[in-house]
């Protein structure tokens, strides 16, 4: 095994040290590589060290501008700390790189959601779903972007799979209600709001939404 897969194999772990340790030796070793320069950069943004594991994507790029694990690091790095344009800049190079991975259209999908842009983000959370049919966060989040979008009866069907994938995902059975209550549907609207507070009894969203249609009755 050598020395990147090892430190994988300790990231994996949750080893930090020892896969910090690993890969030091890799970029040691092959100062040239950009994999190592990139699995390091994972390692140091996993325990919160963004500025050093942005460099460490930098100094691949500066390897290699193809690297495309390099822009899409640093795209989650930006994601995390809300830097949403620098995040969809690094994951649109990703993709332009060659990075076509239901992660990779996922997180440009939110990106852009994060940015008021649902209209462009649709087509690659659809992607996403397509890419891995049993992502049930991605499905969520596709479904929700329809929705918003008014496309309600596509939402339903994402939703409804999202739930196949996850039975205690709360959000989407609360969206559940709303878009069948849009379909003037209260019966279901409140069967699927009933069943988010069953999963999450404080979710705040769903108890108005129980109430909203029981005034309605």
């Amino acid at each position: 095994m050598d020395k990147n897969q090892l430190g994988v194999k300790y990231m994996q772990e949750g080893n930090w040290e020892e896969a910090a340790k690993a890969f030091n030796e890799a970029i040691s070793d092959s100062p040239q590589d950009p994999v190592a320069y990139i699995n390091f950069g994972n390692v140091l943004s996993a325990v919160g060290d963004d500025e050093k594991a942005l460099k460490f994507y930098e100094k691949a790029i500066e390897l290699d501008e193809n690297a495309a694990a390099a822009y899409y690091s640093a795209g989650n790095l930006y994601f995390n700390k809300e830097h949403f344009e620098q995040a969809k800049k690094m994951f649109e190079m990703a993709l332009k790189k060659g990075l076509e991975s239901s992660d990779n259209f996922f997180m440009l999908g939110i990106t852009l959601i994060q940015l008021d842009q649902g209209k462009f983000a649709l087509p690659y959370l659809q992607r996403s779903v397509e890419l891995n049919e049993e992502d049930a966060e991605a499905r969520f989040q596709y479904g929700l972007c329809l929705a918003q979008l008014q496309f309600i009866d596509e939402s339903i069907v994402q939703l409804e799979k999202c739930l196949d994938l996850d039975s205690q995902h709360a959000d989407a059975c609360y969206n559940l209600g709303v878009a069948y209550g849009f379909k003037e549907n209260p019966e279901k609207a409140a069967e699927m709001f009933d069943k988010a507070l069953e999963i999450q009894p404080d979710h705040l969203l769903a108890g108005y939404g129980k109430k909203l249609i029981e005034n309605e009755k």
